[in-house]
């Protein structure tokens, strides 16, 4: 396996994008916005930039990174020659499933095709794809250069020879990869989604407030960032999309997000990708601390 696509250049996929070409292999780059594609390699160069400064990485592997990556805005085109496909686009259900249509479609039936999704079902996903014992989960943790796990899902269809060959492969890319079946939010999300879901119930029932709640998780639980601050950095739509899907997947009224979660992310406050939600990620807040540094 030497040739990898990754479909989305946002967060999550400029960041499998950096993994894969770190370690070596060709990666095609896809996504339909120039600006997106733009923004990724200039967030991948940055990363690398500070991987060198802090001598992780020499100038030679970070130029050697960046000159693995070719980019695309035509899927077809992006697509041809690989031995893997990695979907890295938004958390949409129509979505995923329009994408991986047009993969089994163009790419030859030995190509592995692969989600980052982190909550929908691979069954249903594999349901669009002649052959779909080839579709498997590779859920990378955000960001993804740095957090060691890869939450390997099966599908009910995958095979036994895919998952050990991306087993294998996420072990090559340095990472730990953990095998877990098919569930509404799988592992990871389905533990710590309701635990987001419920610090927001807190800030919403005037429990406590933002910082407090986050203060109590960190220093109380031993959590290196506190849930409304994390969930802030995955996205409060991500965030909402999972908690709507494990809801439906289980009708457990557990699962029901959060009526705050639900206006912040209808007035548009989704977090750092935005520049607010729990907390204030705006320029002017930017420049405001800066400016008491110097103060001090």
């Amino acid at each position: 396996m030497k040739t990898i696509a990754v479909i989305g250049a946002g967060t999550m996929g400029n960041g499998i994008a950096h993994t894969f070409a770190q370690s070596g292999f060709t990666v095609k780059l896809i996504d339909k916005s120039e600006v997106t594609i733009a923004k990724a390699i200039a967030t991948i160069a940055s990363n690398l930039d500070r991987m060198v400064t802090k001598g992780t990485i020499t100038e030679e592997d970070k130029h050697k990174t960046i000159g693995n990556i070719i980019t695309y805005t035509d899927i077809k085109d992006g697509v041809v020659g690989t031995d893997l496909v990695v979907e890295a686009a938004t958390e949409n259900v129509a979505l995923k499933l329009n994408i991986f249509k047009q993969l089994s479609e163009i790419c030859d039936h030995n190509v592995i095709l692969a989600t980052n999704t982190s909550s929908i079902s691979i069954t249903q996903i594999a349901a669009q794809v002649v052959h779909p014992e080839r579709v498997i989960g590779m859920h990378f943790m955000n960001p993804v250069p740095i957090m060691k796990l890869v939450e390997i899902i099966r599908g009910y269809s995958t095979s036994d020879e895919v998952t050990k060959i991306i087993m294998d492969l996420s072990e090559k890319l340095g990472k730990t990869p953990t095998e877990v079946n098919d569930y509404p939010g799988f592992v990871a999300n389905r533990i710590l989604m309701p635990m987001i879901n419920e610090s927001i119930e807190t800030l919403y029932n005037g429990v406590a407030g933002v910082s407090e709640i986050d203060t109590v998780m960190k220093l109380g639980m031993a959590h290196p960032m506190g849930p409304l601050q994390l969930a802030d950095f995955i996205g409060l739509d991500v965030c909402l999309s999972i908690l709507n899907v494990m809801y439906d997947g289980f009708k457990n009224p557990k699962y029901a997000p959060c009526p705050l979660l639900v206006n912040m992310v209808m007035a548009g406050k989704l977090g750092v990708k935005s520049g607010e939600g729990f907390y204030d990620y705006s320029e002017s807040k930017k420049a405001e601390k800066i400016a008491k540094q110097f103060s001090k």
